[in-house]
């Protein structure tokens, strides 16, 4: 886009007037602005593209200019300036982008000084998660103050907010950008209190505590949450919000979980890796033959299909996956050594394979400083 010609990036006529551009800019500016596109150099480069033209197409001085010698005619003006339009038009793009409206009206939905969602943690034994299992659930939910009718204010007297002035909104601004947020005394409602409720002492809710039992589904995992509808926050109006259950679950001393896959570290001492062995190894839903073949190597992984966890959503079971930790003896006595020794020399040739690898490379080697 940047090659193209101003008319082209606004995707306008040549005879197009200034409501015309400036609609133009509007929607290409929204467009490729780099808040929605974040981390894509096109669009950065698009959106000072944009810019570039408005502000040329936008001065009739230097639009003439341009028509008649093109942005050659342009060098030594502001025509190439990487500035952005005019700062009212880039003010009203960023009100619509962050919620903010061109009148500062504030939102017609009201607004309370709580959520209507609430949320619990709930720790769980590395097998509860597997397996699944009851749990009773103790949790505080908010409910709307009797007295103030949620509103923090004394018998839910409420006033025009002094912050806002009524609109529901704040604007700040950062150089040539102005950003709307939500007032933060009135919340957004535009309204605030002239004296507080000594019943919540301002809050607008009080808290009420409560518990039931729930059960949780075999194969759940840390991060997962559950749903629980009608269990939340309750509004004045008597809308009462969902709890959600945040699961955090234990790590094993000896089982180690990824997803739905389970993995434990076999300790095999190194003459069984030899022989060749077979093993009778817990898994998480019984004991498990384990064949080591000979010549297994350090860290190899024996994979059980369908041996691991169940998945939560229904989708199966994952693997028990068994890795090898090879063992070898931190001492020897002397009757351990001289059996070795022998079993060495047993295998004559085969037990030196490194003097066949070696043997061509100390001559090769040498001739390097010949």
């Amino acid at each position: 886009m940047i090659n193209m010609c101003y008319y082209e990036i606004l995707q306008v006529s040549k005879n197009a007037d200034k409501s015309e551009i400036k609609k133009a800019y509007r929607q290409m500016a929204m467009k490729y602005h780099p808040d929605k596109n974040q981390g894509d150099k096109e669009a950065e480069e698009n959106f000072k593209a944009v810019n570039e033209a408005y502000q040329v197409l936008s001065d009739e001085e230097k639009k003439s200019i341009y028509d008649r010698y093109g942005k050659e005619g342009l060098e030594g003006n502001a025509g190439r300036s990487s500035g952005f339009g005019g700062f009212d038009d880039l003010s009203s793009i960023f009100e619509g982008m962050f919620g903010g409206s061109g009148g500062g009206r504030r939102s017609s939905q009201k607004q309370y000084k709580y959520n209507i969602d609430t949320e619990v943690r709930v720790v769980l034994e590395f097998n509860e998660a597997i397996f699944g299992v009851k749990k009773e659930i103790k949790y505080k939910y908010k409910k709307a103050c009797d007295s103030c009718k949620g509103t923090g204010a004394k018998d839910g007297k409420l006033n025009t907010c002094k912050t806002c002035h009524g609109q529901g909104q704040v604007h700040m601004r950062q150089g040539f950008m102005t950003f709307a947020q939500t007032c933060p005394t009135c919340n957004g409602s535009g309204q605030s209190a002239s004296q507080g409720c000594s019943k919540c002492s301002s809050k607008g809710y009080e808290e009420v505590s409560d518990n039931f039992e729930v059960v949780i589904p075999e194969g759940i995992n840390t991060g997962n949450r559950m749903r629980v509808g009608g269990r939340g926050n309750i509004y004045p109006d008597g809308t009462r919000g969902d709890l959600y259950i945040s699961i955090q679950v234990k790590e094993d001393a000896n089982f180690i979980r990824h997803d739905d896959d389970i993995y434990i570290e076999m300790p095999i001492f190194f003459t069984q890796i030899v022989l060749g062995t077979k093993l009778q190894i817990p898994g998480i839903r019984g004991e498990l033959e384990l064949v080591v073949p000979k010549g297994t190597k350090d860290q190899d992984q024996i994979k059980f299909r369908g041996k691991g966890c169940k998945n939560v959503n229904g989708h199966g079971y994952g693997d028990f996956i068994v890795q090898i930790n090879i063992q070898y003896p931190s001492k020897l006595n002397s009757e351990q050594i001289e059996l070795l020794e022998k079993l060495q020399a047993s295998f004559g040739v085969e037990s030196a394979p490194h003097e066949d690898t070696f043997s061509g490379m100390f001559s090769k080697v040498k001739k390097w400083f010949e």
